[in-house]
């Protein structure tokens, strides 16, 4: 008897405030989905970096006749057989550092660059002998690039060193940035949905204080007459936290697997999988309960005094 009291006050609770119910359902939905979207790019940006920074190199760019003439790092000349020598025998040295090192020759490197630019104007005014040699070295650990370039810097026939990781660090820092901001957007859609929350469930409890006081007169507990007021406010919550859950799902297919087809058209990354969307899914959920939950029933202790 008591469930179907409680039940049917939800029903009516929610339809006397339709309009103030649905604003409620709307913010939690937004709110949510920035959260879950957040967490998302949270984990996309972990994966990133964990699949780059594994595969990044240290370049060193050795001096050929045409950096003789214009730059200053190589006014001695070009790199000498000796020199290259030296250097892959010094590279080698620094097992502690280094854990693999590759030579580009200037052939190979005029290859690669027609691979990736070979529709740029430039192209086809670049000779084999404009390019550079370099040493690829890939690092045991990414973080320590300053070992080789101390090492290497302004040594004689080498133009440059140059840390791929350092074009990484700025794309995860621009998408941390946009992490952080989905996260104040979503802080002040949450404040709104609270808000919302609040005054729906005062409105609810004006619109019902005759029913509310003759409860207190014939002995009711707080929580019994506290309880359909808290439902109501789950029960919106919990809609909002499943179109929050739609999004999510909907946007990740349509973005990733269809529709954008991010992964076929961006196969250089490595997309968050559906595992981490449907382990964000719960809690989704469960912050769309409680959340309303307690907003609902500490505007209730200070309203209904009870």
């Amino acid at each position: 008897m008591r469930a179907q009291f409680v039940l049917s006050e939800i029903g009516v609770g929610l339809r006397r405030n339709l309009t103030m119910t649905f604003a409620v359902i709307v913010s939690v939905a937004l709110s949510l989905s920035l959260f879950g979207g957040s967490l998302l790019m949270s984990d996309q940006v972990s994966t990133m970096k964990g699949y780059w920074y594994d595969k990044v190199n240290v370049s060193i760019f050795l001096c050929n006749k045409h950096d003789a003439e214009s730059d200053v790092n190589c006014a001695k000349g070009a790199v000498t057989a000796d020199q290259k020598k030296q250097i892959l025998d010094d590279l080698n040295k620094m097992t502690s550092v280094v854990e693999k090192v590759s030579y580009e020759s200037q052939d190979q490197a005029y290859k690669h660059y027609k691979e990736q630019f070979g529709n740029s104007p430039l192209a086809g005014s670049l000779t084999p002998d404009q390019m550079q040699e370099s040493y690829r070295i890939k690092l045991k650990d990414p973080q320590k690039y300053q070992v080789i370039a101390s090492a290497f810097n302004g040594r004689a026939g080498v133009q440059s060193v140059q840390d791929q990781k350092g074009i990484l660090d700025n794309l995860f820092t621009l998408l941390n940035l946009m992490n952080r901001g989905a996260l104040g957007v979503m802080a002040l859609m949450l404040v709104v949905a609270l808000l919302l929350i609040v005054n729906t469930v005062r409105v609810s409890a004006f619109s019902r204080r005759r029913e509310t006081g003759i409860m207190r007169l014939v002995g009711a507990s707080g929580f019994y007459i506290q309880a359909p007021f808290i439902a109501e406010a789950a029960v919106a919550g919990l809609i909002g936290g499943g179109l929050a859950c739609v999004a999510l799902v909907v946007g990740r297919y349509f973005t990733i697997d269809h529709g954008m087809a991010l992964s076929h058209k961006l196969q250089l990354i490595n997309f968050v999988g559906w595992d981490a969307v449907l382990t964000k899914l719960p809690l989704i959920l469960a912050t769309s309960v409680v959340m309303p939950s307690l907003a609902a029933f500490f505007a209730l202790r200070k309203y209904l005094k009870v």
